[in-house]
């Protein structure tokens, strides 16, 4: 099988959770580093899936690689090789697909949970026995719904967070979570969470980390659903 490409935006932004569920499928991956200075493949051709990562930058930065990753992705959907973007990922998704990324009304920073839509779509992707999960988030953009796009998922404090169109899913909320990605991002961005204490959306570095284990054990449950969906899609 082709691997599927991942690209990675941001150093302590790496797939996680979603490299073990490859390992786990003996499905190859490769990871292209454009914080390295890698430059993003010009033709998707070569990989069975495209994965997109987070990060703390925006899609409405003027940064060189932007341009050239929503290119990418526009090529592998008008060539059916399926794309997942987790948060800055599906902001990129959401842009290459005719949406759109603006600011959220509010920071989206720890455990919260997400509602899934009650539609024949979501519960392709979730199982119609599942309503609602806690997921991980850290945003302060949200992306609008594409034209061809459904909405899967929705919390409180941003309507948007999760699309699927076709077998291309885009995530606002983080799925590929680890304990390990927890821990150092509190850490790294320690600054972050206390310039924004006081927001309804914002935990504690304590609070986010309270329960760890089992927290991830019940988000990586979830993810489990999502990625077994999207693998079906993958080209050979």
């Amino acid at each position: 099988m082709k691997p599927v490409a991942i690209l990675r935006f941001f150093p302590i932004e790496g797939p996680g959770y979603f490299a073990t569920f490859l390992h786990h499928h003996h499905i190859p991956g490769q990871l292209i580093c454009l914080d390295e200075g890698a430059s993003p493949p010009e033709n998707p051709d070569s990989y069975s899936g495209l994965v997109l990562m987070g990060g703390p930058m925006s899609v409405n930065d003027d940064l060189p690689w932007i341009s050239q990753v929503k290119l990418l992705i526009r090529r592998a959907v008008a060539a059916d090789i399926p794309v997942l973007g987790h948060c800055l990922g599906g902001q990129l998704l959401s842009v290459a697909l005719g949406g759109t990324v603006t600011g959220n009304p509010v920071r989206e920073l720890g455990w919260g949970q997400v509602n899934i839509e009650n539609s024949p779509v979501a519960h392709a992707w979730f199982g119609s026995d599942l309503t609602e999960f806690e997921a991980f988030h850290w945003h302060g953009e949200t992306f609008s719904i594409p034209e061809k796009a459904a909405r899967l998922l929705s919390s409180p404090y941003c309507p948007n967070q999760a699309f699927a169109q076709g077998i291309h899913l885009g995530l606002q909320c983080h799925i590929e979570m680890t304990c390990e990605m927890v821990e150092i991002w509190c850490e790294a961005n320690a600054a972050e969470l206390l310039q924004n204490q006081g927001g309804p959306a914002v935990a504690t570095s304590e609070e986010i980390q309270a329960s760890l284990n089992n927290r991830i054990a019940a988000l990586q449950s979830v993810a489990d659903r999502l990625y077994r969906k999207w693998i079906t899609a993958l080209k050979t």
